[in-house]
């Protein structure tokens, strides 16, 4: 066979042949406001408020590429109305979401709840004062004595508890194994300072911040205590049935004390209602539920928990740029990328659930998404 006639054998060939396809992200749906759903939340449509939808689209876009793995919802708010809900890789409106750590804020909200009641005398109110029929505790003395509720609201105790520290005697993973979490953490040791270690005189707002579940555990411990009622009734009076939410599971430890450290599921709109509860400064829909006092308080910066982000009572608070200036937004924070963002000042609500459980990177993603996305699309 010529070389010409192989060439035009080729060239046919080719001319007939069938392109490559070419990846292309799912196409999202057009933007819907949020339908009413007798739940107590205000709907407003997005683009009638002057938010940019190309940048809710973008972000469809970027979740359906895959580059934040496991989202299962977004919900966005503000001025009191909820104007944006999507859900994603079976999420929907009623699926109870593991929120993980993001618990422990709420259960930083049931402390002011016990407070305003008179319950709990004040956050100064000494923890082991709740547990004298367990003592003697080990390690005992006047510095785990001297314990504060204020301190665990603020990860800043004295107890040798670090969740970053597998080393660590408090470490999260040796209670969940422990057969009382109770006395696993009321018997922790006290914590010493190395050398590259601040003590909390030398720490930004005195305080020496550790990531510690076990005190936000013992928080719903002294709740239980203090009020006389298992946490998740506590929680169901207080807070939950104030804000319409009736779709609810608290996980309890081996011992039965209410996990006040973790793992509360809530549905998405009903996280957005703990959200827009603090960012109004504990009003829900005209309606005093959470003292002003302890909302001012809870979302006053108390420790430094990096060199990013500052700590409030049981509250992240991080530091996002919009339009060249500095945004700061506090959150609700769990384990696999799970975020309630709180913008009190521009009356801002953001809810990204996930299930990117123990996965690396899901924290900056889901900021990322945040300030990337719905800061951007803000009027």
């Amino acid at each position: 066979m010529s070389p010409s006639l192989s060439r035009l054998i080729l060239l046919s060939c080719l001319a007939f042949a069938t392109p490559a396809p070419i990846w292309a992200a799912p196409a999202t749906p057009p933007y819907r406001a949020p339908a009413s759903a007798g739940d107590g939340w205000a709907v407003a449509d997005a683009a009638r408020q002057g938010w940019k939808l190309e940048r809710f689209g973008a972000l469809e876009a970027a979740i359906a590429r895959g580059d934040f793995p496991g989202v299962t919802s977004v919900l966005v708010a503000q001025d009191g109305h909820l104007l944006y809900e999507r859900y994603f890789n079976g999420g929907g409106p009623d699926v109870l979401n593991d929120t993980r750590s993001a618990t422990k804020s709420v259960t930083a909200l049931l402390v002011g709840a016990a407070i305003d009641r008179g319950l709990i005398p004040d956050a100064r109110a000494r923890v082991h004062d709740y547990f004298r029929d367990l003592a003697p505790w080990q390690h005992d003395g006047p510095r785990k004595q001297a314990i504060t509720v204020e301190d665990l609201l603020t990860m800043s105790s004295a107890w040798d508890c670090d969740d970053e520290n597998p080393f660590s005697s408090g470490n999260e993973e040796r209670m969940y194994v422990s057969e009382n979490w109770t006395r696993f953490t009321l018997d922790l040791p006290l914590r010493g300072y190395a050398p590259w270690v601040k003590r909390p005189e030398d720490s930004p707002h005195g305080r020496t911040f550790s990531y510690c579940t076990a005190g936000s555990f013992l928080l719903g411990a002294v709740l239980e205590r203090a009020t006389g009622k298992p946490l998740a009734a506590f929680a169901a009076e207080a807070l939950e049935r104030p804000l319409g939410i009736s779709q609810v599971q608290w996980n309890r430890s081996s011992e039965g004390v209410g996990m006040g450290g973790g793992g509360t599921r809530y549905r998405s709109r009903d996280l957005a209602k703990l959200g827009q509860l603090v960012a109004a400064g504990g009003i829900w829909n005209g309606k005093r539920v959470i003292s002003a006092d302890w909302i001012r308080q809870a979302l006053t910066v108390h420790a430094q928990a990096r060199e990013d982000a500052d700590y409030g009572y049981q509250f992240w608070r991080f530091r996002f740029t919009r339009d060249g200036r500095e945004q700061p937004a506090w959150t609700m924070s769990g384990n696999g990328g799970n975020y309630v963002f709180i913008v009190p000042e521009k009356k801002l609500v953001a809810v990204i659930t996930r299930t990117s459980f123990n996965q690396r990177d899901v924290h900056p993603q889901s900021q990322r998404m945040f300030g990337d996305y719905v800061l951007t699309a803000m009027p």
